[in-house]
């Protein structure tokens, strides 16, 4: 796998919702402060770790990443607020106080453990396994998942949500990739959801999201 994308995105790891991404491939990354923009590339010694931050700071941290070099995602959607009486639609997180960063798990301790600019940002830990020790390991995330997570959610959609397995009415567990549309390239099973045709998309030990209401005719079966 080479460098994925030349795609700008604003605003820690989501690009405008006017850019269409291409199957298998997902955004650079820009810390919206600085302007410092970061490319995902295969590193045949990198994870996915997924980071957990208090009081809300998944943003901020987020850009401190990004600012370091290293491509980190907080995955954004749009909702719609009142304030002072009027509608308005505000950036809100999809996945609350969690951050996503490529990289070492060298890189990943000095973040975690010895960076006093993050000292709200710990690791999300994988609480069904564990190391030679008998310790539950960092979370981590396979690169195929993650890169669909991301095509599933950079657009900020405000129709996706996280949802659970009970909410769902799979239809028949087909698995589909969609090929046309905001979610181009993103591969999961077709459910109802909330009356409308759906794409759920797993994330190991996190959750399920889903997509916003997608025709069947930018739906393809995949064959198992």
């Amino acid at each position: 796998m080479s460098t994925l994308s030349n795609v700008i995105s604003k605003g820690c790891g989501n690009a405008s919702t006017s850019v269409r991404l291409t199957p298998n491939t997902i955004p650079q990354v820009v810390d919206s402060k600085t302007g410092v923009s970061v490319e995902y590339a295969y590193n045949p010694d990198g994870k996915w770790f997924v980071l957990r931050t208090s009081y809300g700071r998944a943003i901020k941290a987020c850009n401190y990443l990004i600012s370091q070099g290293i491509y980190a995602y907080s995955a954004l959607q749009y909702k719609v607020v009142i304030e002072n009486g009027r509608r308005k639609k505000v950036l809100k997180p999809l996945v609350p106080n969690l951050v996503f960063a490529y990289m070492t798990i060298e890189q990943a301790n000095i973040y975690v453990k010895y960076t006093p600019a993050l000292s709200y940002l710990s690791f999300y830990y994988n609480h069904f396994s564990t190391n030679n020790d008998g310790k539950n390991p960092p979370l981590t995330i396979p690169n195929k998942e993650m890169e669909n997570f991301i095509m599933a959610t950079y657009t900020r959609n405000e129709h996706m949500r996280m949802i659970d397995e009970k909410s769902c009415h799979f239809k028949g567990g087909e698995m589909v990739r969609v090929i046309d549309g905001p979610f181009i390239g993103v591969i999961g099973k077709v459910a109802r959801i909330a009356g409308q045709q759906r794409v759920v998309v797993s994330l190991s030990s996190i959750g399920m999201v889903c997509t916003a209401y997608i025709p069947t005719a930018f739906l393809e079966k995949i064959e198992k």
